[in-house]
């Protein structure tokens, strides 16, 4: 196997899987050649992105496609309609570094925002931090013109727009009569929950969205490839202000949780005392609290630190966090962070978590294979004790 293939057999998770082989297409009809001969001889199909995922997603003995080396342009951008067209392989830092000129972004805040891919993005149904306020994936999404494995190129979009060839038009008036025999059932049964991301978004076939590309989002290829996805923008916030908020015990972070979202922060987040004195220790420094501290140490807490990130109206929300602290039992417990660059050292140090808590020296070391568990606010406490 070729040595490509021994770099492509994994992906940031704990699984190695080699791959039957490796498609780097040139452009988007080399890869529906690809496709072709993958359906002709019976082999499995795997598009890959920058293979972040932690679960696996990225590996598997299948013919896997690797579309960020080519793949990977902006093809429209719509200003006025806030809307962007891009290559499954164009890396989020990359589109919103190009976005930003015009005081847009695509909000769906990943922490390998660096490397992760749209394509895998919408495979997986990426969350991000700020899910909270602008969604999932599968939110931002409008649409996507995707590859069948026959061969056939649909724009998968809105079902009401049922206009194409004839073979979706009869997909959509399947998935219609899906959702209309099934509703019950799904209403009863899939989670009420903002943060679910596993298997099929049966749901989305449905109002509000009743969308077929909401099916496609996390499918993770196995519907449909998408060459093409149509992304919904958001404006840029004006101004930022962060809350590092400082609890006395990790269960006491996560009961509190429920009230916090309640002020509507754009991102919850937690770092700890591990975290913060691993980043410490790697930048060769005694201590890295002060961007969390801000010239306060608190020597009443263990280092449990839960943090939030504000939308505008920032002095008043910031102001609100802290009433809400002092009700709660926890008065002086809130650093109010309004300067950019600190609130800048802050978030990087949680967009590197995964990285820095890898970093740990010894025989324990910790093993990520689980991601993205989506739990009730009210049960979270509890979940993460047990």
């Amino acid at each position: 196997m070729p040595r490509a293939a021994d770099a492509i057999r994994t992906d940031a998770s704990i699984y190695q899987v080699e791959p039957l082989g490796i498609v780097v297409p040139r452009s988007e009809e080399a890869a529906r050649a690809a496709i072709a001969i993958a359906a002709e001889e019976g082999v499995p199909l795997l598009p890959r992105g920058a293979g972040s995922s932690q679960c696996g997603q990225a590996v598997g003995a299948a013919l896997i496609i690797d579309h960020t080396k080519y793949l990977n342009r902006i093809l429209e951008k719509n200003i006025q309609g806030k809307i962007a067209v891009v290559q499954p392989g164009v890396v989020l830092d990359a589109l919103n570094a190009e976005l930003r000129k015009d005081g847009l972004w695509f909000p769906v805040d990943v922490s390998t925002s660096a490397q992760a891919t749209l394509g895998g993005m919408a495979g997986n149904n990426s969350c991000g931090s700020r899910s909270i306020r602008y969604g999932n994936m599968v939110h931002n999404v409008l649409a996507i013109d995707a590859v069948t494995v026959g061969g056939d190129r649909w724009h998968f979009g809105p079902l009401a727009d049922a206009s194409g060839p004839g073979g979706y038009r009869k997909l959509v008036a399947k998935l219609n009569g899906l959702y209309e025999r099934e509703k019950q059932e799904i209403e009863a049964r899939f989670p009420k929950v903002l943060r679910k991301v596993a298997g099929y978004n049966l749901d989305h076939l449905g109002p509000p969205h009743a969308n077929a590309a909401h099916l496609l989002v996390g499918s993770e290829g196995t519907l449909a490839y998408s060459e093409r996805i149509h992304l919904k923008l958001s404006p840029l916030p004006p101004a930022r202000a962060l809350g590092v908020c400082h609890f006395p015990r990790f269960y006491t972070a996560m009961d509190l949780t429920q009230h916090i979202v309640k002020l509507g922060p754009s991102a919850v987040e937690l770092v700890d005392r591990t975290m913060i004195g691993l980043r410490a220790r790697d930048r060769g420094v005694q201590e890295d609290g002060g961007c969390f501290r801000a010239g306060r140490a608190r020597r009443d807490s263990p280092g449990r630190i839960f943090r939030r990130r504000f939308f505008p109206s920032k002095k008043r929300k910031l102001r609100s966090l802290v009433q809400l602290m002092a009700d709660l039992g926890l008065p002086g417990s809130v650093i109010e962070i309004t300067d950019e660059r600190l609130q800048k050292q802050v978030w990087e140090v949680r967009k590197a978590g995964l990285n820095i808590m890898m970093s740990m020296k010894g025989d324990g070391k910790p093993v990520s294979f689980i991601e993205d568990c989506a739990v009730p606010l009210e049960h979270l406490a509890e979940y993460t004790s047990a």
